[in-house]
């Protein structure tokens, strides 16, 4: 009897037991189903639901922030306790998220007249690819590069259907012209970011050359794109006794890059977005490169880590490690087969030594710019003030590894400097490295439309702190940059600002300010 009555105990326990868990799982549920009802009624109308509870918002930016901090690094110990504790990385950004609420300042730098003047008409010799529209694009023809036409002149008018069934890569590459990599309002763009943070890698390569590790993806849609993986936290320094030349690229650099470049209206930047890549499924178990497969491991952390090869970089040191597989970095969309668009790199007369006594020729030699001017391709054209814009940009990114750079070859030298390989900047926002400017100092030539928009952008109304930070917040990857990056951005436009007026009092406005306002005059000025 005592026995049965036992059983009966043990039974009964186990039920309350049960009963009590259900209802303890069951009844914050409620809560928050019922919290989520009444928050409904006022937040409906517009914004109400921040207004009436701020957790919302935090929130909201709490994923991204714990997407970011799965990445693992050989030097987090040196990275901020708050970090390490799980607190936002960008503490002192949270008044940009409050002020994304207010009115739009990239929407309005965006309306400015400045950004709506009309792109110079194209003419067959003016565009990088001459279409063929009739055929449609398949990927499983024999020669799916068939859709590009080698005849000049042999351009049609694009036809909805044939322009629909291409991929957005695709209609990247055919809007390559002349003047820029794409246009302002070039719907296949903002689809082509979306596309590098979403679509299903199919295969995955490391990229030969270059100092440091970079991964070549392919996609399943056939697009490709270069990949490079977080190596530093948004906080890190360059350290003041690094080289130039033996600084880490940053992935968090090559997409704020995309992102400054288009802010300054230049186009020249391949697109690029930032991604969380799940290492084991979209590297280890898609590639078919037995020498990056080789250098995968498990830490004793358990994390997956791998190194692969390159110069520098590349070792068991210096391995790229998730938590437990996870790893952030930027995705930059490839440029046109060099077997259909042939590109040619040019030397920067700037260039740096890359040596650690060496000085370059610019460096100890003031005239130096009178020399460069009557070279050619310098000696005529705009090349000269391209490669100052591409100046321009270096210096508010702080980078100073610019020492090659390419064009299309179809377009000549009448045509703009791609800016690619931008992983060197916003490595020290507490110094500004005027050596950068040195173009600038010493030829005292700029672009009219530069100078107006680096002036239109000093304002307020339209700083460029503010409008890069909310230009950044697109990104799945967001905050991309901490407060100090921007702020230093600011500081750099006055320091640009300033040259320019010294050399307009020095030399005169029209030797200085190039008027490249008007396509239908010359475009080009005449160095003297």
């Amino acid at each position: 009897m005592l026995p049965r009555r036992f059983r009966v105990l043990i039974v009964t326990v186990f039920l309350v037991a049960c009963t009590m868990h259900i209802l303890t799982d069951l009844l914050p549920r409620l809560e928050r189903r019922s919290a989520g009802g009444s928050a409904a009624g006022p937040g409906a109308g517009g914004g109400g639901a921040d207004a009436g509870c701020p957790c919302q918002h935090r929130a909201a930016g709490w994923n991204k922030h714990t997407l970011r901090i799965l990445q693992d690094f050989s030097s987090s110990d040196t990275a901020p306790a708050a970090n390490r504790s799980g607190k936002r990385l960008v503490s002192e950004g949270e008044p940009r998220a409050a002020a994304h609420s207010r009115p739009s300042k990239l929407a309005a730098l965006l309306r400015h007249p400045l950004y709506q003047r009309p792109a110079p008409a194209l003419r067959p010799p003016d565009i990088l690819f001459n279409v063929n529209t009739d055929i449609r694009f398949n990927p499983k023809a024999s020669d799916p590069r068939n859709w590009a036409n080698e005849e000049e002149g042999d351009l049609s008018a694009p036809t909805e259907t044939s322009i629909d069934s291409y991929p957005n890569w695709l209609k990247f590459h055919i809007g390559i012209n002349r003047y820029e990599l794409y246009s302002r309002h070039n719907p296949a763009i903002e689809a082509l970011l979306g596309d590098l943070a979403t679509q299903q890698i199919s295969s995955v390569a490391m990229k030969s050359g270059g100092t440091q590790l970079k991964l070549i993806m392919t996609f399943q849609n056939y697009g490709q794109a270069l990949f490079k993986p977080m190596k530093q936290t948004r906080e890190q320094e360059t350290p003041p006794d690094f080289f130039y030349f033996s600084d880490y690229e940053r992935h968090n650099a090559e997409i704020a890059a995309f992102h400054l470049d288009r802010i300054l209206d230049f186009r020249r930047v391949p697109p690029v977005a930032g991604r969380l890549i799940n290492m084991t499924r979209e590297i280890r178990d898609v590639t078919r490169d037995k020498k990056l497969w080789r250098t995968f491991f498990i830490s004793p952390a358990n994390n997956v880590c791998f190194y692969g090869e390159c110069s520098y970089y590349c070792s068991t040191e210096h391995a790229l490690c998730g938590k437990p597989d996870q790893i952030e970095g930027s995705l930059a969309a490839f440029l046109p087969d060099l077997a259909l668009a042939k590109r040619k790199t040019w030397r920067n007369p700037w260039r740096r030594s890359y040596h650690k006594r060496k000085r370059a020729e610019w460096e100890v030699d003031p005239d130096y710019c009178e020399e460069v001017k009557q070279t050619a391709p310098y000696n005529s054209g705009t090349r000269l003030l391209d490669l100052i814009d591409m100046t321009i940009f270096d210096f508010l990114m702080g980078n100073m590894d610019r020492h090659h750079y390419e064009t299309f070859e179809k377009f000549g030298n009448d045509s703009f400097i791609i800016h690619l390989d931008n992983g060197r900047g916003f490595g020290k926002h507490s110094h500004d490295e005027l050596s950068i400017l040195v173009p600038l100092s010493q030829c005292c030539r700029i672009k009219q439309s530069t100078y107006l928009r680096l002036q239109l952008l000093a304002k307020e109304e339209y700083k460029l702190s503010d409008v890069m930070a909310e230009s950044l917040m697109q990104d799945k990857l967001s905050p991309i940059l901490i407060e100090a990056h921007l702020k230093a951005m600011d500081r750099r436009v006055r320091i640009i600002l300033k040259m320019v007026s010294d050399c307009v009092e020095k030399e005169g406005h029209s030797n200085v300010v190039a008027n490249d306002m008007d396509f239908e005059t010359n475009l080009a000025f005449t160095n003297r």
